[in-house]
């Protein structure tokens, strides 16, 4: 069983029985110590604070903890198991309070859903540094589309999203998140190779592809939306017949004249494929780091975020 779930356990435990941690510090030094006023003396508390607090304690689990013996009390069998009970219990609440306290080394599982790119050529660097640097922490991964990964992280089911949107059709604003930019990169259209041009402008580029099929992604909808934009500054409707997500397979289906599309500059391209740079409007791709609000002070959220956006420094892409 792993160190979250048994945290998750006795969180449970805690909670249905309405347990303050201060009643199970209170049985557990009895245990300890064998009488009221010793425990009172070392939690720096009255005889009768004690005595009250297991009194309530034991209203609570709906059983006895305690029972004379002669002038003093003793722990019955309930109350010796509670008490060892409580010894996990408090030590648990004590790791999660230090694990999650700002500036504490950082230790634990990081969720993470994002897509294919930022996966693949940052993310995994980042995870296999972290196996070097910080071997506590150990990253989930997940390959999302940016709408998918942005439910998950609303759903609780993923602690950071990396996502992206277009300069040509933004992303919605949400309050409810942390963004942290992470890198830009400009792309271009793809189009078969053989074709000539003397003017790159985007208008024109698209202007000179008007006729063709176009190829947009197949789970998310931000480059067909820069697709028809531009499209319509061009004076066109853009026929989109074809949806692929793997950026390889919009490749393949480029080179096998199926049709054009968006494709990251920077792109070594297959035989088949010329890819055109668009200017004047420049098509850029913003990718984020996303999590929701106050997650960030969780240490190894904080450092896998640092740690992407140096990685994407390292690689040269402006943030």
């Amino acid at each position: 069983m792993s160190t979250r779930h048994r945290w998750t356990i006795r969180s449970e435990i805690i909670d249905n029985w309405r347990m303050e941690t201060r009643r199970l510090q209170f049985l557990v030094e009895l245990s300890r110590l064998g009488s009221m006023r010793a425990v009172a003396d070392v939690q720096r508390t009255t005889t009768s604070t004690v005595s009250q607090q297991i009194a309530v304690l034991a209203r609570e689990v709906g059983t006895a903890l305690i029972e004379p013996q002669g002038r003093r009390v003793r722990l019955t069998p309930a109350g010796r198991r509670l008490a060892e009970h409580a010894v996990t219990i408090l030590a648990a609440v004590e790791a999660a309070r230090l694990d999650l306290a700002p500036g504490s080394e950082p230790n634990g599982t990081l969720r993470v859903a994002g897509f294919a790119t930022a996966i693949r050529s940052f993310l995994l660097p980042v995870v296999l540094d972290l196996a070097e640097s910080h071997p506590h922490v150990r990253v989930l991964v997940r390959e999302h589309e940016p709408a998918e990964a942005l439910a998950l992280l609303a759903a609780d089911e993923v602690d950071l999203a990396l996502t992206y949107d277009y300069t040509l059709a933004p992303a919605v604003e949400d309050r409810g998140v942390r963004v942290t930019d992470l890198w830009t990169a400009r792309w271009g259209l793809g189009v078969p190779a053989g074709a000539e041009f003397d003017d790159e402008a985007t208008m024109d580029v698209f202007d000179r592809f008007r006729a063709h099929d176009w190829i947009v992604n197949s789970r998310n909808t931000a480059d067909e939306t820069v697709i028809r934009t531009l499209a319509s500054m061009a004076g066109f409707t853009p026929c989109i017949t074809h949806q692929a997500d793997s950026l390889d397979l919009v490749q393949g289906m480029i080179a096998a004249r199926l049709g054009v599309g968006l494709l990251p500059l920077g792109t070594v391209t297959i035989a088949g494929v010329r890819l055109i740079p668009l200017t004047a409007p420049n098509v850029e791709l913003r990718a984020y780091a996303v999590a929701r609000h106050g997650r960030l002070n969780w240490p190894p959220l904080a450092l896998v975020t640092q740690c992407l956006i140096e990685q994407t420094a390292a690689e040269g892409f402006s943030g």
